[in-house]
């Protein structure tokens, strides 16, 4: 299907695609067994400037937006969900300095970001705080000249091999949300370290690590936006970010579908191969249906937000779910019908199903989504009358 691409984005999509198959598909099968970071793949990514699509110009960017990002987010994860997250992550952890962040900041990282020299990382969750984002307990308090952060981060994607850090922190818990705000911390800076590195069902091929604040002095300057605002930095970056979570969903159903299809038409069952079987072939349909819906669905999210749409909370929210969803079902479904082999390394159909667990969790709990939809129709519904 056409979906009308940009030049831009379809040379990007191309480029990523190449990387997918070239350095990252011989390799994700290791990088998912040692759970170590894909340092040489980041560099193909930032040597082929995906780190510059969504940074504006005036920032050494290629000024692109969302649908850039959606379209390589996609194209990564088909081959590997892992790998991918260490662009996505970055985007995830770039989104606070692009929507709130001042001119000073923004000269000072967006160029480090786009280069692809430094890695950014979002820092929120916590051992007590995930869906419930204002019960961040790590606390910024001011002490003369400076900020002092204490807590810690849990979950956190590119922990440790980022060296921009977007961290969510209480300031006055007096206030609940309005009592949140947002840091920029760089990798280095005294009183910030590094816990436990997490092992992981899926994404291994990611890196996921605790952020430990102890006595960590930040300068006023690193404040993004203004004090308090911490809650809606969060939540409006989730808003434009969950369609790269989606994306990566779609990414890795993309990959369960092309690999099933190669499988059918190679395996035979009773000396006929597994392709012209009914049974799988409506299984096959569904599954491709899902992924174009799913597909029409992301890319119009992603269009509105880049046009400036600002109540995007509810349809950022419907790709997510819808994506992650119709990814774990088709990646289940094609371990089902691939019987022992898809039960087998050798074919990464187990993999596929064990990197799209995550998409229906992080960002978001699909069950917290669906929260977030249910109050857009009540907002958007509430006042019609029968």
């Amino acid at each position: 299907m056409d979906y009308q691409l940009t030049d831009t984005q379809a040379k990007f999509r191309e480029l990523a695609g190449e990387i997918a198959e070239k350095h990252i598909k011989p390799l994700r099968g290791e990088y998912d067994h040692t759970g170590a970071f894909p340092r040489e793949i980041v560099k193909y990514m930032a040597d082929a400037d995906l780190f510059r699509l969504i940074i504006p110009r005036e920032y050494e960017g290629l000024g692109g937006g969302v649908m850039d990002m959606v379209v390589v987010a996609e194209e990564l994860s088909r081959v590997c969900g892992g790998i991918s997250l260490a662009y996505a992550a970055t985007m995830l952890g770039t989104f606070p300095i692009l929507l709130y962040a001042s001119e000073v900041q923004k000269l000072k990282y967006l160029p480090q970001i786009a280069s692809g020299k430094k890695l950014a990382a979002f820092a929120l969750t916590e051992p007590n705080a995930g869906s419930d984002v204002s019960a961040v307990r790590t606390r910024a308090v001011k002490k003369g000249s400076h900020y002092v952060l204490n807590g810690t981060k849990q979950w956190i994607t590119n922990g440790k091999e980022a060296d921009i850090y977007s961290v969510v922190t209480s300031t006055d818990p007096s206030r609940g949300a309005r009592g949140m705000s947002a840091f920029i911390v760089e990798k280095g800076t005294e009183g910030f370290s590094f816990g436990k590195k997490e092992n992981k069902l899926g994404i291994r091929g990611s890196t996921t690590m605790e952020l430990v604040f102890d006595n960590c002095y930040v300068p006023p300057d690193n404040l993004i936006g203004r004090e308090g605002a911490g809650f809606l930095v969060a939540m409006r970056t989730f808003d434009i970010s969950r369609p790269g979570v989606a994306a990566q969903a779609l990414g890795i159903a993309q990959g369960v579908l092309e690999t099933l299809i190669a499988f059918t038409k190679e395996h035979h069952l009773e000396n006929r191969p597994l392709i012209s079987s009914q049974g799988v072939q409506w299984q096959l349909a569904d599954i491709a249906t899902e992924v174009e819906a799913a597909r029409a669905l992301i890319y119009q999210v992603a269009r509105n937000i880049d046009s400036g749409e600002k109540n995007v909370a509810t349809i950022s929210s419907m790709a997510k779910v819808y994506a992650s969803d119709i990814a774990v079902r088709a990646a289940n479904t094609a371990t089902q019908i691939m019987g022992g082999y898809g039960f087998l390394e050798d074919f990464h159909i187990e993999k596929m199903l064990r990197d799209a667990k995550i998409t229906q969790i992080y960002e978001g709990t699909n069950q917290i989504q669906r929260n977030i939809i249910a109050l857009g129709l009540i907002k958007e519904y509430g006042s019609h009358k029968n």
